[in-house]
């Protein structure tokens, strides 16, 4: 890591019921993208994507059930039990994983951020995302 990166700093979260349970690397300052796009509009997903390295499942993967619409390169994961999509692989970051900040405790998290990401527009708003997965 150079020493421009900002320090990272282990977040906890999880769904709902608690049953899914994740940690992610991530800055204690979180700049996360606020989607317009159908489906983040419709849930107030806001997104923290990282790459898949900085990304670990550490309870739930036998309740969660998967939902794909579109293209389906996207995997939204969602908790059987009480319905809340904590995390899932995103179209623009397959390689990657965006977390809903929402869902993550806040002991941990100094100042949240929010830019607007227009998802209504995806083809050609994308690309500003696709850096967000890389190591």
């Amino acid at each position: 890591m150079n020493s421009a990166s900002p320090e990272l700093v282990t977040h906890r979260g999880g769904c709902h019921c608690g049953a899914v349970r994740f940690e992610v690397d991530a800055p204690a300052r979180l700049l996360v993208h606020d989607c317009n796009c159908s489906i983040c509009a419709m849930s107030g997903f806001q997104h923290l994507i990282v790459p898949g390295s900085r990304f670990r499942l550490l309870a739930g993967a036998d309740v969660l059930t998967e939902y794909a619409f579109n293209t389906g390169v996207a995997r939204h994961l969602f908790c059987r039990r009480c319905g809340v999509k904590s995390f899932y692989v995103p179209r623009s970051n397959p390689d990657g994983f965006s977390v809903n900040a929402r869902c993550l405790e806040t002991g941990t998290i100094a100042a949240l951020a929010v830019e607007p990401f227009d998802g209504r527009n995806w083809e050609n708003s994308a690309g500003v995302l696709r850096h967000l997965s890389s190591e």
